[in-house]
């Protein structure tokens, strides 16, 4: 039986498979050093990389005996169109704060 896609969203709404990426954002690695950063069993973390790696956001390799897992940063793109709107309504609303907190006469001013 096929997989059955899974969008990004769905994937990284488990906090092992977000922890697995913040690792993988800083360096290749193989499974057993992502067991011992996780702390969790080697099957649960073979799990979590095959639906990383179903969903496109982790590529393996093979290098010896090991396989090694890199981040893919392609199938992200989705979440950062997604975000792209309320990252410029925060920034709109950051900016506002910024003029109001500018606009407030120092506690200097006030004496």
């Amino acid at each position: 039986m096929a997989p059955v896609p899974v969008s990004a969203f769905e994937v990284l709404a488990e906090p092992s498979r977000r922890r697995i990426l913040d690792l993988l954002q800083r360096a290749e690695r193989p499974v057993g050093e992502l067991v011992e950063a996780l702390d969790l069993s080697q099957p649960a973390v073979s799990k979590h990389l095959r639906v990383l790696r179903e969903a496109g956001l982790v590529a393996v390799r093979a290098h010896g005996q090991r396989r090694l897992y890199r981040l893919r940063l392609e199938p992200l793109q989705e979440v950062e169109e997604w975000l792209r709107p309320y990252r410029r309504l925060w920034a709109e609303r950051l900016d506002a704060l910024e003029r109001h907190l500018t606009s407030m006469p120092d506690e200097e001013d006030s004496r």
